[in-house]
């Protein structure tokens, strides 16, 4: 199969680069699978996992992040995430504290806009935690 070049770009790190097969990423759109010679699009994301194939034979890695920007093209995949940890790193506390810190931001707003952005961040890693809740429990 054909591969492309994927980078996982943290604020304090790069969790992953090198050439891939294909990367689910949760954008705020709904999932999406991107491939090589994927028509370019840059997308906003949501909490969620990213789950990358670097081989046909291989399960995969995956990795937690808390939003960011992916940007597409045909021969690459960049994503600028807010926050990403390994998901080996992830537990309900992480999201605890992630949901914790974003209510904190949200109550100290006075920017409508700041408060309807963390309004809509905080519902999806509500919504990601019970999914992440449920995973674990399966």
């Amino acid at each position: 199969m054909a591969t492309f070049k994927f980078e996982l770009v943290s604020p304090e790190r790069i969790l992953f680069s090198g050439d891939v097969v294909s990367v689910i990423v949760p954008s705020v759109e709904g999932e999406m699978t991107v491939l090589a010679g994927h028509a370019p699009v840059v997308a906003a994301l949501k909490p969620g996992i990213v789950v990358l194939v670097q081989t046909d034979a291989s399960n995969g890695k995956e990795f937690y992040l808390s939003g960011g920007i992916a940007e597409v093209n045909a021969t690459s995949l960049t994503i600028l995430a807010e926050q990403a940890r390994f998901i080996e790193d992830v537990n309900l506390a992480v999201l605890d504290q992630e949901i914790l810190t974003i209510e904190t931001r949200h109550a100290g707003s006075h920017d409508e806009a700041e408060k309807k952005r963390l309004h809509d961040q905080l519902a999806q890693l509500r919504e990601f935690r019970g999914v992440f809740e449920d995973r674990k429990a399966a």
